[in-house]
């Protein structure tokens, strides 16, 4: 059953939360993806068999959150995170698709007190620097600076809505230019054959990050969505891996 709460900035943040114990495992969906995914859903089922404790919730703009996408960004974003993160008591394994490998970053800077591991999936960290706005021709840039706006084709149906306001917030907060310490255990999983977020990005992000135990998988064939029945188990198990390593102690 969806419930929803709202952040200290008055958005309506829409959430599934299943019980059981921890450290709870938290998924953060990708740009204009929502909790309803394939991944979402399918990593739900397998805590629930697990009895581990699951949150899967949708950015504002995004699913059955309230607001419009258009007017949302990458740090408010991560300040639905934060928020749905609070929700739960004690420490989180994140678990972040391309987008949501960003925020979860981020959440892992600000808070790693709360983070006892992550896992990303095709994880874009600074998309909308590294590729947004770099690949942009002269008129799209032109046009987001003097019309706030522009429309990119996108694989997976309507145009993507580029805002202005997208790409200058997403200039504050960054995570490829400064330190990134990531004090526990790291499971990136890439795809070799994604269009959206390339293997390089992958291998800058765990070439960047200081961290004790980092792993970078990259699975042949796979494409960005990440979702066939191998890529899927692939995830799970790097969660349990995670999960043995905390263990271990």
């Amino acid at each position: 059953m969806t419930k929803d709460f709202m952040t200290p900035q008055g958005r309506r943040i829409a959430y599934h939360l299943s019980d059981g114990t921890g450290p709870a495992v938290v998924f953060l969906g990708g740009f204009k993806s929502d909790m309803g995914g394939t991944k979402a859903v399918f990593l739900e089922a397998w805590a629930r068999k697990r009895r581990t404790a699951f949150l899967r919730f949708d950015y504002s703009g995004h699913g059955e959150s309230g607001g419009e996408f258009t007017d949302g960004a990458i740090g408010d974003w991560y300040e639905d995170a934060k928020a749905a993160i609070s929700l739960i008591a004690g420490p989180v394994i994140l678990v972040g698709s391309s987008m949501g490998g960003w925020i979860s970053l981020l959440i892992a800077r600000a808070m790693p007190e709360r983070v006892a591991g992550l896992v990303t999936i095709a994880a874009a960290p600074d998309f909308t620097e590294d590729s947004m706005w770099s690949n942009a021709t002269e008129a799209q840039r032109e046009a987001l600076m003097t019309e706030g706006q522009i429309a990119l084709p996108s694989d997976y149906g309507d145009p993507y809505i580029i805002t202005r306001r997208l790409i200058e917030d997403g200039r504050g907060h960054l995570v490829l230019r400064d330190p990134l310490h990531l004090p526990f255990p790291v499971r990136f999983l890439q795809g070799t054959e994604d269009r959206d977020v390339d293997m390089s990005v992958a291998l800058r992000l765990l070439d960047h990050a200081q961290g004790p135990d980092m792993r970078l998988t990259l699975v042949a064939g796979a494409d960005h969505r990440f979702s066939d029945d191998t890529c899927l188990d692939l995830i799970a198990a790097s969660i349990a891996d995670v999960e043995s390593r905390l263990r271990r102690g």
